[in-house]
């Protein structure tokens, strides 16, 4: 447990200096929001391409896998929804919550750590993890929130154009692509790929931080119960499903699982914002829950390290 908060531990100290430099004014909300879009559309594109194109996509595309991790989602997205409706607080704001409890920073957090405290052979299972969270929760999320606002055909295709768009997405596809032609990376192009994608880590985590110095704590009993859902009941509900439900191998099990135990995304606050939907409730949760994860990631990754092979 401590071995493994020791190796945990510089990731969050990057997100604390990324923090810490935001807090202070050393580096602007501007410079954030290029850093960001720096990472996103280039370092990690670079890294995620050059990950797949080593995959077949039979190395990915598990069915059994996408069941037990989709149903346990779901199970938890239900439970966040019905409480918020009960709350009153309508289904607009019910779907904002429900992302907030389901989907983790998996492409600026996930992919980086896992892949190092889990092996190489976490890559593909956190990309099936990815694409799931972008294809189905991400495009759920428009649709919910979208829909009030504009014809359901209107919905539909900015959901679609939403997908086509990611640099995530593309770059996976784009790498899936490639592999399905056997073409060897050229050494220059690997290079370029490798030295690129290498920013993608600390970039991201200093991103975070920087962009956590913006967010607030409002609302904190409300960001409490989303961080609860999010740190425990969406990691215990996969468990479920992966170790008895849905049964997959022990180690594609610890994976799913570890990616479970994620903080809540930063690209959920993005949507909140956008569509002017309890922005400050999702912010309180991204920035608790990130907080809060620095004790329970550990704790996670420890306990699913003894599920074996």
């Amino acid at each position: 447990m401590l071995q493994v908060f020791l190796k945990t531990l510089p990731f969050f100290a990057l997100i604390a200096l990324g923090y810490g430099a935001a807090r202070t004014r050393f580096f602007t909300a501007e410079a954030t929001a290029y850093l960001t879009k720096f990472v996103f559309y280039f370092a990690l594109s670079a890294m995620l391409f050059r990950f797949s194109a080593n995959l077949s996509l039979s190395d990915i595309l598990d069915w059994t896998f996408v069941s037990a991790y989709l149903l346990g989602t779901t199970a938890i997205y239900l439970v966040a929804t019905i409480v918020a409706l009960v709350r009153k607080r309508g289904l607009r704001e019910a779907a904002v919550e429900a992302q907030c409890a389901v989907i983790g920073n998996v492409g600026f957090l996930g992919i980086p750590m896992l892949a190092l405290l889990l092996g190489d052979q976490a890559i593909g299972p956190v990309m099936l993890v990815l694409a799931v969270d972008l294809i189905v929760f991400g495009s759920l999320i428009v649709i919910l929130v979208g829909g009030g606002q504009e014809k359901q055909a209107n919905v539909f295709a900015s959901a679609l154009l939403g997908l086509i768009r990611n640099p995530m997405i593309v770059s996976i596809s784009l790498g899936l692509a490639w592999s399905a032609l056997d073409i060897p990376i050229p050494a220059p192009m690997n290079e370029f790929l490798t030295l690129l994608g290498a920013a993608a880590t600390p970039g991201a985590l200093f991103a975070i931080g920087a962009s956590l110095a913006s967010k607030s704590a409002e609302r904190i009993s409300v960001a409490g119960w989303l961080t609860f859902c999010k740190l425990v009941l969406h990691p215990g509900a996969v468990a479920i499903c992966a170790l008895i439900l849905f049964p997959v191998s022990q180690s594609a099990a610890a994976i799913m699982i570890a990616a479970a135990a994620l903080p809540v995304a930063g690209n959920v606050y993005i949507l909140a914002q956008h569509y002017q939907v309890a922005p400050a409730r999702v912010s309180a949760a991204i920035l608790v829950s990130t907080v809060l994860s620095v004790a329970s990631l550990p704790v996670v990754i420890a306990w699913v390290t003894t599920l074996g092979p």
